[in-house]
């Protein structure tokens, strides 16, 4: 009779476990005399009766049903298997792993901005992450009705009304509305806020939100980088730099290293060429003072201690140094 009734025996177990799933049901079968209950690791079973929850088994490994499972499920300790029946029951296995989703505005926003009667147009592109945390919550709104609650569903819900939290943080947060990467902290930190309320309704928590980029129209951007170039000129030796770290990072074959190569070798050369054209009238001046000096006799005009007019005398009357050498 034993070996008659194992043979209607079963495994309780996740059968098609996908990374990008939150949980499947384990349903429409009848668990058996002998049947076992298999928990992989990151996963949690919780069995449930008539659509009611009676245990939550978070230990992984293989387990008798009749004598692991049901002495500690709620309303069916006493239960006891007959010859050709079972037990009609439902096994719901959670993913107890984090999960990070990638979300984008499928559309621009208009952020309202000042002398912009239509707003501004954003997109905001991140990443999100979240977990199962109330399993009472995700019975009762989410899988009571579902077979299996994937990851692109949270994602929907959380798209859903993303662009009301991004109008509200950002005119709340975004001071600098032509530079809101600058509060991308504290912007991220309201809708995080926010979408973790409107979410926890279905069970699940929302662990972090982040916001990596914020895209303005293209002729915004045009204006940005026009502004940007325009300060760099000022400072030729910052440009220099940046320049050439861009060199650096593309291997050392940026056509702009080169440029600033040549403009350092043609500000060198001039200054040089200065250089040459000073030392030149300075020897002009001497030679012209030498002829001066001969002129008169080898005395000069002024006296070169004290500036006084010599009047052709051989010494200073004001200072008395010796003019004729």
């Amino acid at each position: 009779m034993g070996l008659f009734s194992k043979q209607f025996a079963n495994v309780v177990e996740w059968e098609e476990y996908r990374d990008d799933v939150i949980f499947w049901k384990w349903t429409n079968q009848e668990i058996k005399k002998g049947s076992k209950l298999i928990i992989r690791p990151g996963q949690d079973a919780i069995f449930m009766y008539n659509g009611i929850m009676e245990g939550i088994f978070k230990e992984e490994g293989s387990f008798d049903i009749e004598s692991d499972i049901i002495p500690f499920l709620s309303t069916l300790k006493g239960f006891k298997f007959g010859f050709n029946s079972g037990m009609r029951a439902e096994v719901l296995f959670v993913n107890t792993k984090e999960f990070t989703v990638k979300w984008g505005t499928k559309n621009p926003i208009s952020i309202p901005a000042p002398s912009l009667p239509g707003g501004m147009p954003i997109r905001a592109f991140g990443t999100f992450n979240f977990k199962v945390s109330d399993y009472v919550a995700l019975i009762d709104k989410v899988a009571g009705i579902k077979q299996m609650y994937k990851v692109d569903d949270v994602k929907e819900r959380v798209v859903a009304v993303l662009d009301q939290l991004l109008m509200k943080w950002i005119s709340r947060e975004g001071k600098d509305m032509f530079n809101l990467q600058a509060n991308a902290y504290d912007i991220s930190s309201g809708i995080k806020t926010d979408l973790d309320m409107e979410i926890s309704k279905l069970g699940i928590e929302i662990t972090g939100f982040s916001i990596s980029s914020f895209n303005y129209p293209e002729e915004v951007q045009k204006m940005q980088n026009k502004a940007a170039s325009q300060s760099m000129v000022g400072d030729m030796n910052r440009y220099t730099q940046m320049a050439m770290a861009d060199s650096m990072g593309k291997g050392g074959n940026s056509n702009i290293a080169g440029d600033m190569m040549k403009i350092q070798m043609g500000m060198a050369m001039g200054q040089q060429m200065m250089n040459n054209m000073n030392n030149m009238n300075a020897n002009n001046a001497n030679q012209g003072m030498q002829g001066t000096q001969n002129a008169q006799g080898g005395v000069p005009k002024f006296c070169p201690e004290c500036g006084t007019p010599t009047n052709g005398a051989k010494f200073c009357s004001n200072c008395g140094k010796k003019l004729i050498t």
